[in-house]
């Protein structure tokens, strides 16, 4: 539960702009589409699709890292690490898991099923969209635990794009689409009230002496 006295206490530190900027942006915010990327080697990658997220509205990014390093490469993702949510997990298996408790359906995107191409796609449902290396793509675990595939129509030589490149067009696509629809995808009031609190709290320089100070002239 948010306590809203504290959110209005932050947000009168803002500038109007910036609340502002905060209410339209989350307009445009979902957690109807997840997404999911597993063992990226290059951090920068994974920090590529968490601005693509950002830009395109989708709130959440699970990462599995079962091999490499969990660091975000903060210059690619040029402050977008600040207003999408990461997930962290040790393994497929608890990543499904998790997404699947939430209600997701788990898509697996790979250009070697020819289960759905990309604008045939059905985004009523809510899905969490899982992402692999460009060489090694995703595990096996994941695509047979997969609810369904999805594809990027290539014509070219190439069978393969950069996973950053994939997830971009992809979301791209998708959330369009989904803004275009008649489905309920905006985030749900609780939720808008989590995201401003924590966007204040992002923006606030010296954030701890604040709360300090504000909790402890407003004990509850």
């Amino acid at each position: 539960m948010i306590d809203i006295d504290y959110l209005n206490f932050l947000e009168n530190i803002l500038t109007d702009n910036r609340k502002e900027r905060f209410l339209n942006v989350l307009k445009n915010r979902t957690n109807h589409f997840t997404i999911a990327v597993e063992d990226v080697f290059q951090m920068h990658n994974t920090s590529a699709v968490m601005r693509s997220c950002e830009v395109f509205g989708i709130q959440e990014l699970n990462v599995i890292e079962q091999r490499y390093g969990k660091s975000i490469d903060k210059q690619i993702a040029m402050g977008a690490q600040k207003w999408v949510d990461i997930n962290t997990f040790d393994s497929p298996s608890a990543c499904i898991q998790t997404l699947r408790n939430k209600g997701y359906q788990i898509i697996a995107t790979t250009p070697h099923e020819n289960d759905c191409l990309l604008e045939n796609f059905d985004i009523s449902k809510p899905s969490a969209l899982f992402f692999g290396t460009e060489i090694d793509g995703l595990s096996e675990e994941i695509m047979k635990e997969a609810d369904g595939f999805l594809k990027i129509p290539m014509v070219g030589f190439t069978e393969s794009l950069n996973i950053s490149v994939s997830a971009a067009i992809i979301i791209q696509n998708l959330t369009n689409r989904l803004r275009n629809s008649d489905i309920n995808w905006q985030l749900s009031e609780d939720e808008i009230l989590v995201k401003r609190l924590a966007w204040a709290k992002n923006s606030i320089k010296d954030i701890k002496r604040i709360e300090q100070r504000y909790f402890e002239e407003n004990p509850k």
